[in-house]
């Protein structure tokens, strides 16, 4: 029956498990059996996402634009499941016994621009939008004409006047309702799409159910992976190089103890 979850396969009807904090534990404990399995392709991914990030940072002091980078750090890791598709596809490779090679694995990253991950890239990216603009809209609302030139200017206005205070009050409860919003619509959806031939949006609505079903043990997840990430900008986004491989394995382990098919 499980060979039937590879890909061109009927797709059977999901079901959601109930999920214990064990489950996240023991996926992260298969990411990072993963993880060092196949470590020198997690790197790599893990490597073109720490770029990345440099390369954002760059432009913003190119741009005379350093204020950004504290939202765009904070904001940065939401892109982060659509980078992870490769090692999604090396979890579920090694899962089924398939071979792991560098041509199968980017063969199956660059297929996924026919399929209908490529929808879910603008739905990460349309909130990753969202996420700026609201930032830059609080910043006008409460800071106006102050917003510094520096990062250390706008960590003192933020941080030493009422007027940053709430900024920063109220840019953590919206950064924060849009980081669980796009966590639950691709927790579980970006995994489910590598594997199989389902829609977009039956995708992101098994993810969604997945969270309400499993709430306590689905955000453990989600801040255990958020946290991680945000540690890792610290040195220069090199922590990148192992937090985002071990999580991506971790999240196809997950989905795989939190959606069983009805065949």
């Amino acid at each position: 029956m499980e060979q039937q979850a590879l890909k061109g396969a009927p797709i059977p009807k999901p079901h959601i498990c109930q999920l214990q904090i064990a489950d996240v534990f023991a996926s992260f404990a298969a990411g990072w059996r993963d993880f060092t399995r196949h470590s020198t392709m997690g790197l790599f991914f893990g490597a073109i996402y720490a770029v990345g990030g440099l390369f954002i940072l760059a432009m913003l002091f190119y741009f005379q634009m350093p204020w950004m980078i504290i939202p765009v750090a904070i904001g940065f890791p939401l892109v982060g499941p659509f980078i992870a598709v490769g090692l999604y596809d090396i979890s579920r490779r090694t899962f089924y016994g398939q071979p792991v090679t560098w041509r199968a694995v980017l063969a199956e990253v660059f297929r996924q621009r026919e399929r209908q991950l490529s929808w879910m890239a603008f739905v990460v990216l349309f909130i990753f939008w969202i996420w700026i603009y609201q930032v830059r809209l609080l910043m006008a609302l409460f800071l106006g004409f102050r917003i510094p030139s520096s990062l250390e200017g706008f960590a003192q206005v933020a941080l030493q006047t009422p007027e940053g205070l709430a900024f920063l009050a109220i840019g953590t409860v919206v950064g924060g309702i849009l980081a669980t919003l796009l966590f639950s619509v691709t927790v579980i959806s970006m995994p489910m799409l590598v594997e199989r031939e389902v829609d977009f949006v039956t995708a992101m609505l098994t993810s969604m159910r997945t969270v309400m079903e499993n709430p306590l043990p689905m955000l453990t997840f989600g801040i255990i992976v958020a946290g991680a990430a945000v540690v890792a900008l610290v040195p220069l986004f090199l922590g990148l190089l192992i937090v985002l491989p071990v999580a991506g394995h971790a999240t196809w382990h997950l989905y795989r103890r939190a959606v069983r098919f009805e065949e």
